[in-house]
């Protein structure tokens, strides 16, 4: 099925050039921007709903302490907010506020802007129609792993 390609040779090329691509867009870092953790952060609020400091340590696989810190640094911001949880009220809720998902927003468009000018500037129409056709690939390709 598979014989004039070489499928670990495809796999290779993909992980160095997506891996690429996403270090390129990370590295652009504006001035008051999010951290790697504070990014995490609001974006598993965003898609996930409220949710408590151990449950988003667990997520990220770190500790409670370094999600504390990680979410004081936000809340300072006002980018999170935490409530008491109504079925424990020893416990908080945290969640994204209207600005921290507007933060969210802009630093997405942000990076949606610096695709568009390097494609507007580095790329021929007939590359641009291949990007195209290969992203649903590589969107489905990414659903799989």
């Amino acid at each position: 099925m598979h014989e004039d390609v070489d499928i670990g040779e495809v796999a290779g090329a993909l992980q160095v050039s997506i891996g690429l691509l996403r270090r390129r867009l990370r590295q652009a870092h504006a001035e008051g921007e999010l951290t790697v953790p504070e990014t995490s952060v609001l974006v598993r609020l965003d898609r996930g709903g409220p949710s408590t400091v151990t449950a988003l340590a667990k997520l990220e696989q770190i500790s409670p302490q370094s999600m504390g810190a990680t979410l004081s640094a936000l809340e300072a911001r006002g980018l999170v907010e935490r409530r008491p949880d109504p079925a424990d009220g020893r416990r908080a809720v945290i969640s994204a506020t209207g600005s921290g998902l507007q933060v969210l927003q802009n630093r997405r468009n942000a990076r949606t802007e610096q695709l568009v000018q390097a494609l507007a500037t580095r790329f021929t129409r007939s590359e641009l129609r291949q990007l195209m056709a290969a992203a649903p690939l590589i969107e489905r390709l990414a659903q799989s792993i």
